[in-house]
């Protein structure tokens, strides 16, 4: 497979769809500009070559396309700043305008073309928009991990009009590739997921796929209640999936027959309302009164879930311990960021993926403190299911 650092730009002109679906404030400012970073040291290496660079991305889910407040035009201070160069911008990414604008760039020269998604085209895959993409340049370069699971014009189909020799992955996209690949091929033992977040459901595929792959899986964050609930604990006003209520059993008794030492908190912070101004209490994960609700991990189990994890050498973070988001019940998940810093300074493998856990490594500041720091929330969670991404495959193929 052709890669980045094997492939010459010079006199290129390379098409890089990029993840730059980024949150703006009410003044289209970039409010987080992790995704464009992520970008620009393969964007770089392209115009260190002396190659062009063509930029596509979607930004939002416009439904009447095109919306103003979607136009990738407001990234472009953001995307200047990080690059240290002027960008381009054309208001369309197919027809006329954009084939002259193309054909007029020069080496070291950067186009952004609007947002890929005033097209319904984009997300249906449609072969002749994909085409007409295509034609836009010489290479391919795939560096957007956050849409790899979708088989849209841009991120997939694009790829079968790029010989095996110009289409490759962009930094980005291999280094989540690779670093994905070490806990879910070949994860040095003892290996230890930690699963959170609110619903049992969301999980159970990524769950089942894991328990052939893990030593531990410590369970965290509103759906521990399914699991308590159904081994007959009183959960209160937690958020209990009532229609789990099996599928926690088997999962249990899934991992009993694997030798998988599941872990379920064993106190929470308890409050008599979902907010931040609620009174609490710390109760026994299986006593929790009526009326109260669970929303985070106790210091018990702060305690027991550390222990199992500074003996861990590869450790696997999805989702948060609690409602993070309020103050008053973030503590459990940012003693998790605080404890996964650690095991990495004495060696140990740690990945974060998912949304809610990444937002809470960068609250904590731990984010350069782990191992990897996945951008990708669906691709990453497909991925783990066991299931093969349109958007690598399509480069790989």
């Amino acid at each position: 497979m052709t890669t980045l650092d094997s492939f010459d730009f010079k006199g290129k002109k390379a098409l890089v769809r990029v993840d730059f679906n980024v949150p703006l404030d009410k003044d289209f400012n970039v409010t987080d500009d992790t995704r464009i970073r992520a970008a620009i040291p393969t964007i770089k290496k392209i115009l260190n070559d002396g190659g062009s660079v063509i930029l596509m991305s979607h930004l939002g889910r416009p439904k009447d396309l095109p919306e103003e407040k979607f136009s990738l035009k407001h990234i472009i201070p953001a995307v200047e700043k990080l690059a240290g160069k002027k960008i381009k911008f054309v208001n369309d990414c197919v027809g006329e305008e954009v084939k002259k604008q193309t054909q007029s760039l020069q080496s070291g020269e950067i186009l952004l073309l609007e947002n890929l998604r005033f097209y319904k085209h984009e997300t249906a895959g449609d072969p002749n928009f994909s085409k007409q993409l295509a034609d836009l340049g010489d290479v391919y370069v795939n560096d957007a991990f956050g849409t790899a699971h979708r088989a849209h014009a841009s991120t997939t189909i694009m790829a079968k009009y790029f010989s095996k020799e110009t289409r490759m992955f962009g930094y980005l996209m291999q280094s989540e590739v690779d670093n994905i690949n070490k806990v879910i091929d070949n994860p040095v033992k003892p290996y230890v997921a930690i699963m959170g977040g609110a619903k049992v459901s969301g999980k159970i595929m990524i769950i089942e796929n894991l328990l052939n792959k893990v030593d531990h899986l410590i369970i965290g964050g509103g759906m521990t209640f399914t699991f308590i609930n159904a081994l007959g604990g009183k959960t209160g006003a937690s958020l209990v999936e009532g229609d789990k209520l099996e599928t926690a059993l088997h999962i249990l008794n899934a991992a009993k027959e694997k030798g998988v030492q599941i872990h379920l908190p064993v106190d929470c912070i308890a409050a008599d309302s979902f907010s931040n101004e609620a009174k609490t209490i710390t109760c026994n994960i299986n006593e929790i009164p009526d009326n109260w609700m669970g929303l985070d991990i106790g210091p018990e189990s702060v305690k027991l879930f550390q222990e199992v994890i500074l003996k861990s050498k590869t450790i696997l973070w999805n989702g948060p311990m609690g409602v993070f988001e309020m103050e008053k019940f973030a503590n459990g998940t940012n003693q998790i960021a605080q404890v996964l810093a650690v095991a990495t300074k004495n060696g140990s493998f740690t990945l974060v993926g998912g949304g809610d856990s990444v937002a809470a490594v960068n609250q904590t500041g731990m984010a350069d403190k782990v191992s990897y720091v996945s951008t990708g929330g669906g691709a990453l969670l497909e991925y783990m299911e066991g299931n093969s991404l349109p958007g690598i495959k399509a480069v790989l193929d």
